[in-house]
């Protein structure tokens, strides 16, 4: 249990330790494009009129084609967080510790991602909404003779 407890604690040192150290502008960087990221799929989200991404995940059986397109979003910036984090800690840690290197990449990509996508898609159903009311609804554009507009 001893052991436990001083690798936590070394744990907890060098994770507060990144905030200073070489490298630390990726604990900034990180979580601006991925927030970035989730207002473009929160935006979109609410323009194709579909719920919030934490409700469709609790409410719907497509789970899996919800977490594909969230990774899609994100994996590559949770792939960079990783290498980012890993190339720190061979620099200044002199070794590498797979669970503080995920733990980061949770922090910087995921996290902000989840916390971002979810209000603004709601914020963005309630503005879409009141522009594209039942009064100002966009009107289709119909085509009385389809012959008539043949592309040749």
């Amino acid at each position: 249990m001893e052991k436990i407890l001083e690798m936590m604690a070394r744990g907890f040192e060098q994770m507060i330790g990144r905030l200073s150290g070489p490298l630390n502008f990726r604990l900034f960087v990180m979580p601006t494009v991925v927030t970035i990221l989730a207002i473009r799929a929160g935006l979109r989200d609410a323009r194709e009129g579909k719920p919030a991404i934490l409700t469709r995940l609790i409410s719907t059986d497509k789970r899996r084609r919800l977490v594909r397109s969230a990774l899609r979003d994100i994996g590559k910036v949770f792939i960079v967080a990783v290498v980012l984090d890993s190339v720190y800690q061979f620099f200044v840690l002199r070794e590498f510790h797979l669970l503080q290197a995920l733990f980061v990449a949770v922090a910087c990509a995921i996290m902000p991602y989840v916390l971002i996508r979810f209000p603004v898609t709601h914020l963005a159903r309630g503005w879409y909404s009141k522009r594209t009311g039942p009064a100002n609804k966009p009107v289709a554009e119909t085509n009385p003779n389809p012959i008539q507009k043949r592309v040749l």
